[in-house]
């Protein structure tokens, strides 16, 4: 793997306070990142040390192989940021703000050109080229701070919650163009949006006070929730759950959760669809519904971060 991005033991501390604690981690070519946590987790004060607007208290953090603390300049050179608010001048227009970026990234010639007529068509900023960066919407203002991180084509894009109000639609075109940029690029997007990991993102992880919890596929999360593989079925038959219980091994328990329609748990997550089905033909039953149920990514994420919670103020783990 070629590692774009290197996270080694890093902590960091305010004052008595450890907001990142012991964390390491790395992010290859290709793959997209999905940073998640509760507030006050560590995603933003993680992703500022990668970026170098924050010193580590210990650890080293790598941008192609570039120390961010021993060769800031270089590191910086391959990083495109778009930070928590999208903080621009908001006196300026975004065609003078994205020119001045350019500058600031040592854009000249056909390259400049090229780069600020992809920004400007590809982020949907057209419309609002000569409009005061004040005057803008919430939307617009996050667009053209993502215009700006990416302006200079970087291999590594940090994006802090990229799509923050933005509506449905420009949602949408967000998310299409990290998945188009992504082959080429390491990504590492902090969202509090659990759709969006299964959006864009190749890799999801959990963070939650200071500390990894969770690294794996979207898929590996999704396995871990309650409901992976859970079969829902409605019927009206009798003794549904005794049955069921019965004569399928991998079922761990089975719930009602409204009249006539019942919840199936696999143990461990073991797919049951089929056994299920069989047994319910086998019985003859009417049924209206026999589904797997899709997993649940907010179910897992909340069993994980309140468990770190109970965990840390000595409850049960």
């Amino acid at each position: 793997m070629d590692w774009m991005v290197e996270v080694d033991r890093v902590v960091k501390r305010f004052g008595h306070i450890t907001a990142v604690d012991d964390v390491s981690f790395t992010v290859g070519k290709g793959e997209v990142l999905g940073f998640l946590g509760p507030n006050g987790a560590g995603k933003s004060t993680t992703m500022k040390m990668i970026t170098g607007f924050l010193t580590p208290s210990q650890g080293t953090v790598r941008v192609r192989g570039h120390d961010v603390v021993d060769d800031p300049i270089a590191a910086k050179a391959e990083i495109g940021y778009l930070p928590e608010g999208a903080p621009a001048y908001p006196d300026m227009t975004p065609i003078a703000f994205l020119n001045f970026i350019a500058d600031v990234r040592g854009l000249d010639g056909s390259r400049r050109r090229d780069r600020l007529d992809y920004v400007i068509a590809n982020v949907h900023l057209e419309d609002v080229l000569e409009q005061p960066i004040d005057t803008l919407s919430k939307g617009f203002k996050r667009r053209v701070g993502l215009a700006q991180a990416i302006l200079h084509d970087p291999p590594v894009l940090v994006l802090d919650e990229p799509t923050d109000g933005l509506d449905p639609n420009q949602k949408h075109e967000v998310r299409t163009l990290i998945r188009e940029m992504a082959p080429d690029k390491a990504i590492i997007i902090s969202t509090h949006i659990l759709e969006e990991v299964d959006a864009v993102c190749t890799r999801a992880m959990i963070i939650a006070r200071g500390r990894i919890l969770v690294d794996g596929t979207p898929g590996e999360l999704e396995a871990r929730s309650a409901r992976h593989n859970a079969v829902l079925l409605t019927t009206q038959a009798d003794a549904v759950a005794e049955s069921i219980a019965g004569a399928v091994a991998a079922v761990a328990r089975t719930e009602m959760i409204a009249d006539g329609r019942y919840r199936i748990y696999a143990r461990d997550g073991a797919p049951i669809i089929a056994e299920v089905s069989a047994h319910v033909r086998a019985q003859g039953w009417p049924v209206t519904e026999l589904a797997v149920e899709s997993s649940r990514l907010d179910e897992v994420f909340r069993d994980v971060t309140l468990r770190a919670q109970d965990e840390a103020q000595g409850g049960p783990g």
